[in-house]
């Protein structure tokens, strides 16, 4: 770019002009208000010895007073925008900084289903332009190249996180590792979550241990720190246990079964992905094997003993983790300690312990929760502690399943389950079954295609099984019934796999390219003893209009070669062709709601 006219200095920093600078910007730039609380806070954290990343460089105006100023040992910026990255570049070259910050063109994602673009909104003003459409005003969808977290954390190495995401930082909280950061200056921005994303992303940071500084902070702008030692200090509260593995379906602790006298068991009091809660032994050390995770990654975080009165609960209870009203991932998560049933003398156990997942719950529980214990053959009661208990004895078994590599469970966890589920149901349905998802609607993500996919399988002597309108047992009845099943991916693939035999022919249609759908195969081949044929025909994937969450996703079938690997896998014969899905077709049932993500 050639030499511009410097337009306005802030902090000793110059700033070319720019299409994206009026009058006011200008103004604002040089009286160092613009951004002035997010480098305010900055500037009293970072030191020479920092290694700062800085997401969402703006006009880069930030991350140049950063460097001008603080003069760290080394800055990273990331910054979606395509548009203004030739003038952030500008700005480097103006006051020489080219050689001190490295600057990327990239959307930093942290969940762990990162795809390989993110759909980015940018406004005719840069400001605002963000991940999320929240209020559908005239905005051009741009994909951009994604970066994962966990890369960015392993090569670069950060000290202090600079983060303005314009929304992007709820979800990006709710997933990320933050060790061997020790600040964070972010901006929050309620107007797109609520004030309920707000507390929760205030929330998951004092949880990791960073504490606000009151001078430089606001209400929607925080400098907050955190003590990082070189050697770790035994974990404290709201910190992840750093040496202890993650469940291993091998081994370790995932078969141990730990009898912890007194314990307490101290439940979430903020909803969040990841949570500071679970079970502190009589001294008030953290009992590690309660902990649950997700991926190799904790989700429950060393909580602290509160003060005040904390309730009693007397007898042995067996632990049971987080206890999750959600289906799919009651199924997937709060089931992973039941291998324990086989482990104990269920006589001499009064109940099952749980903390609840949503605390605005409290105690309640769901009809489905107390129907899949009974296909466990117990009738051992639940108990929800919704509030700091002290239980006189804790049975603690760990982690045996769960989502990640112990998705393919323990040995145990595998015995326990084919020797116990459903086995007082008596197998009553077809040989060939369909396990549908177009009764769920699109908001629980679904298949464009999947009406005339059930057409064709009548065809062939299928029944369409909607699991969600039969109870627990039936369902179970179907899936020992049937010789061959076909299903759509989603939470019920997660129940046939516990009920499944090596007789059975499972085919998995994928909906979404997902880790999700990965989890569900390894499930369904280690349980049931058989792999699935996993069937990925998706011509494209839509997203709802702002939606960012991967698991609402909308797949688009490519029926004659979903034909074609059903025919090569034995699950329908020779036939007629299928036909193509037509646009217009597509288009009418997506109805103009829906981006088309991939």
């Amino acid at each position: 770019m050639a030499e511009q006219k410097i337009a306005a200095v802030c902090c000793g920093v110059r700033v070319p002009a720019s299409p994206f600078l009026n009058e006011t910007r200008i103004e604002r730039i040089n009286a160092a208000r613009y951004e002035g609380d997010e480098i305010a806070g900055a500037l009293a954290v970072i030191g020479p010895d920092d290694r700062v990343l800085e997401m969402g460089a703006g006009l880069g105006v930030v991350g140049g007073v950063i460097a001008h100023n603080a003069r760290p040992a080394a800055l990273l910026s990331f910054e979606a925008n395509p548009a203004m990255i030739p003038h952030i570049r500008a700005l480097h070259a103006a006051n020489h900084l080219g050689g001190r910050i490295a600057l990327r063109n990239e959307v930093v994602i942290s969940a762990p289903e990162r795809p390989e673009t993110a759909t980015f909104f940018v406004r005719n003003s840069f400001l605002g332009s963000s991940l999320i459409d929240h209020d559908h005003r005239d905005t051009r969808a741009v994909e951009v190249p994604t970066r994962g977290w966990s890369d960015v954390l392993t090569e670069f190495r950060p000290t202090v996180l600079v983060m303005d995401i314009e929304g992007g930082e709820l979800e990006f909280l709710r997933h990320a590792d933050l060790s061997g950061i020790r600040a964070v200056v972010i901006e929050f921005h309620p107007g797109i979550y609520g004030r309920a994303g707000t507390r929760e992303c205030k929330s998951i940071l004092r949880a990791a241990g960073f504490s606000k500084l009151t001078g430089p902070s606001t209400r929607l702008v925080w400098a907050c720190t955190r003590e990082i030692t070189a050697e770790p200090a035994p974990p404290g509260p709201g910190r992840a246990e750093s040496r202890f593995p993650p469940p291993d379906p091998d081994g370790g602790w995932s078969g141990t079964l730990e009898r912890v006298e007194r314990a307490r068991v101290i439940p979430p009091v903020a909803s969040g992905h990841v949570q500071v809660a679970g079970v502190l032994r009589a001294d008030r050390s953290y009992c590690e094997n309660a902990g649950t995770w997700r991926n190799e990654r904790t989700i429950t975080l060393r909580p602290v003993m509160p003060e005040g009165p904390i309730a009693r609960l007397e007898g042995r209870w067996l632990w049971g983790g987080i206890l999750w009203t959600y289906f799919a991932h009651f199924v997937a998560e709060s089931t992973a300690r039941l291998w324990a049933l086989d482990a104990v003398d269920a006589g001499k156990i009064a109940g099952i312990a749980f903390m609840p997942k949503r605390p605005r719950l409290g105690d309640t529980t769901q009809p489905f929760q107390r129907a899949f214990l009974d296909l466990m053959d117990t009738r051992l009661p639940i108990h929800v502690c919704a509030v700091p208990t002290e239980i006189e004895e804790l049975i603690v078994p760990g982690q045996g399943f769960g989502l990640g590599a112990i998705s393919r469970g323990t040995q145990a966890t595998r015995a326990t389950f084919r020797a116990r589920f459903g086995r007082g149901v008596t197998a009553d349905g077809p040989e060939r079954l369909y396990i549908s998802r177009s009764g769920l609607g699109a908001k629980r993500g679904a298949l464009i295609g999947e009406a005339e996919l059930e057409a064709y399988l009548i065809e062939q002597g299928y029944e369409i099984f909607h699991p969600q309108n039969h109870p627990l047992e039936v369902q179970v009845a179907r899936y020992k019934a049937a010789r061959q099943i076909i299903g759509a991916e989603g939470s019920a693939m997660h129940v046939l796999a516990f009920a499944a035999r090596p007789h059975q022919q499972i085919a998995l249609i994928v909906r979404r390219r997902s880790r999700a759908t990965t989890h569900i195969g390894t499930h369904l081949e280690h349980f049931a003893g058989r792999a699935p044929d996993v069937i990925e025909t998706l011509v494209h994937t839509w997203l709802p209009k702002g939606q960012q969450r991967r698991r609402l996703g909308v797949g688009e079938l490519d029926l004659p070669a979903l034909q074609a690997q059903l025919i090569a896998g034995g699950f329908v014969g020779a036939g007629a062709p299928w036909a193509v899905l037509s646009a217009q077709a597509v288009g009418q049932k997506l109805g103009g709601r829906y981006d088309l993500i991939a």
